[in-house]
């Protein structure tokens, strides 16, 4: 029976590339996947709903192209084209991941794995037949999966996590979407983009919590203006059928009512899957059901990692990946640790929201005087040419002018966000952004523009 340096369990962003930083390492690795490459994120998370993000973007702009002097008469969408797109472009990607692993010789094995014992991963295969794995080091990235909420009538028919609402063939004309994060809000807007009536319902005070609180305020405005009715502070009591339609029972500050729709969305969030790994047997620590591990990536039990949605933490698929080159390296003998202090949180709402570091309101929970700098898209000359002029860049930095966080709501925000990310990273001043010549016309003069407001007042400002 061949030994491997390392078996990776999980073939998403974190346990895919930490297979490929390990084969390119020069060790001998072997990833069990039980479904297809490229896990959650690929399969049922970021790749297909940007893709469904993008189908928006098009429809949108077709029906405001009189605004840039073009006549689109007699518009209309086949929703069963939009997601057979999506399914394309994930079985491009799909298949691409597929190759890598060819071309990096790295063995993959199709089946659900277990893990009992450090070094040894039973696989169970197709049919009855299993699969004894050794290796030197075990990488657990199991992923996770949608939180189910505990709420009356959460599995009648049309009731839908974001994996089922990837599949669904049929566009909902109404939606109640219950939860207002990140996946909430992105299959809102995708939803009202297309002309549905869409219900966020969320518990907290405000929608994305978990982002600097100008931005979801000043976003608010749009999302209604696209269709969207957005309650907080509100519960949802239950969940019932009515011959063809849904009915959302919720209570808010106004009382209880009913609100009628073809589709419930349940977006609260996901949870880590750890299934086949015998938490008790291996002695890990868990934590609120995810894996315990160092900046290592080390769970305590030597030879065994863990990464990505499975340790909790921060569950985005380039935290995953960052996660697996880390692990992976440590298995190959290097010192490698994983620093979560500027990672990137990118929302593709219309329009996106994309931060990075910490926000005004964090800033200030710590003590910190720091001096923030905001500039809006309406005084950016390209984002006036391309139409896309809602929102701005918010700069955050400390009383030496290091910057210590970044806030963008509107056109490109993720892509946008990384100069910023890079600059806190290596401790960069507003003025270093400043005075670097950033190209016109171009919204990346926005981002220099806010610098500028750091370090006096930006240019082109009254």
């Amino acid at each position: 029976m061949e030994k491997y340096h390392v078996a990776v369990i999980g073939g998403g962003p974190g346990g895919y590339v930490a297979a490929l930083r390990a084969a390119q390492l020069g060790l001998n690795v072997v990833l069990v996947e039980k479904a297809s490459m490229g896990g959650t994120c690929l399969n049922r998370g970021c790749i297909p709903t940007k893709a469904l993000v993008k189908s928006a973007e098009l429809w949108r702009e077709m029906n405001h192209s009189e605004t840039f002097g073009l006549s689109a008469q007699g518009l209309s969408f086949d929703y069963t084209q939009v997601m057979a797109r999506k399914n394309q472009v994930v079985a491009t990607l799909v298949g691409g991941i597929d190759q890598l692993m060819k071309s990096k010789k790295i063995t993959v094995v199709r089946g659900l794995a277990e893990l009992s014992q450090p070094g040894k991963v039973l696989v169970n295969l197709p049919g009855e037949e299993k699969l004894e794995i050794l290796a030197d080091n075990v990488i657990i990235a199991t992923g996770s999966e949608p939180s189910r909420p505990p709420i009356p009538g959460r599995d009648l028919p049309g009731v839908v996590t974001s994996d089922e609402a990837l599949e669904e063939g049929k566009f909902p004309a109404r939606v109640v979407v219950i939860g207002g994060g990140v996946i909430g809000m992105e299959f809102a807007s995708i939803y009202a983009s297309f002309g549905a009536k869409v219900t966020v319902v969320e518990m907290l005070p405000a929608i994305l919590p978990n982002v600097d609180e100008e931005l979801p305020k000043r976003a608010v405005p749009t999302f209604k203006k696209m269709g969207m009715e957005i309650v907080t502070k509100a519960t949802v009591k239950e969940i019932k059928r009515q011959d063809e339609e849904l009915l959302v029972v919720l209570e808010d500050a106004k009382g209880v009512r009913e609100v009628v729709c073809d589709q419930v969305l349940l977006s609260a969030g996901r949870r880590p899957v750890l299934t086949g790994i015998d938490i008790e047997k291996l002695n890990l620590k868990v934590e609120k059901g995810a894996l315990v591990v160092n900046a290592k990536l080390e769970t305590g039990v030597p030879g065994v990692y863990a990464i990505g949605d499975a340790v909790g933490g921060i569950m985005l698929a380039h935290v995953a990946s960052a996660e697996g080159i880390v692990a992976a390296e440590n298995c190959a003998g290097l010192d490698s640790s994983i620093d979560y202090r500027v990672v990137p949180n990118c929302i593709f709402t219309y329009p996106e929201i994309a931060g990075v570091g910490i926000t005004e309101q964090e800033a200030k929970a710590q003590g910190l005087v720091v001096k923030v700098s905001k500039f809006p898209f309406t005084g950016n000359g390209k984002a006036l040419t391309i139409g896309e002029n809602i929102g701005t860049v918010k700069l955050i930095c400390k009383e030496d002018g290091i910057l210590v966080g970044a806030h963008i709501l509107g056109p490109h925000a993720s892509d946008l966000i990384h100069e910023l990310a890079l600059a806190i990273e290596k401790g960069l001043t507003g003025a270093d952004i400043a005075h670097t010549i950033h190209a016109h016309p171009t919204l990346s003069e926005a981002v220099m523009e806010a610098a500028h407001g750091l370090i006096g007042k930006p240019l082109h400002q009254a």
